[in-house]
């Protein structure tokens, strides 16, 4: 298995890319807005389907180096609805 195979590995990038697009899993979580344990283990297995995990490391370190949040994720990321919806909460 790759090391982009791994389910704790694109847990991270889920992580990583909420936090670059200023959605706040666990405050969202807290005022029960979600997400629910279910819609994280889907958001990771989403993630697991992606062809393109090396383009998401480069465009999350990219703007980790800026210290700047995106205003969208990048069009080959399965979350990008999902994630979009709950930065602009």
């Amino acid at each position: 298995m790759t090391k982009f195979g791994h389910y704790d590995t694109h847990a991270l990038l889920v992580d990583r890319m909420a936090d670059t697009l200023g959605a706040d899993l666990t405050e969202a979580a807290q005022r029960g807005e979600g997400p629910t344990e279910a819609e994280s283990r889907d958001r990771v297995y989403r993630c697991l389907s992606c062809t393109s995990p090396d383009l998401c490391v480069k465009f999350l370190d990219a703007h980790a180096e800026m210290e700047t949040t995106a205003r969208q994720a990048p069009g080959y990321c399965r979350n990008k609805a999902d994630l979009e919806r709950l930065a602009l909460r």
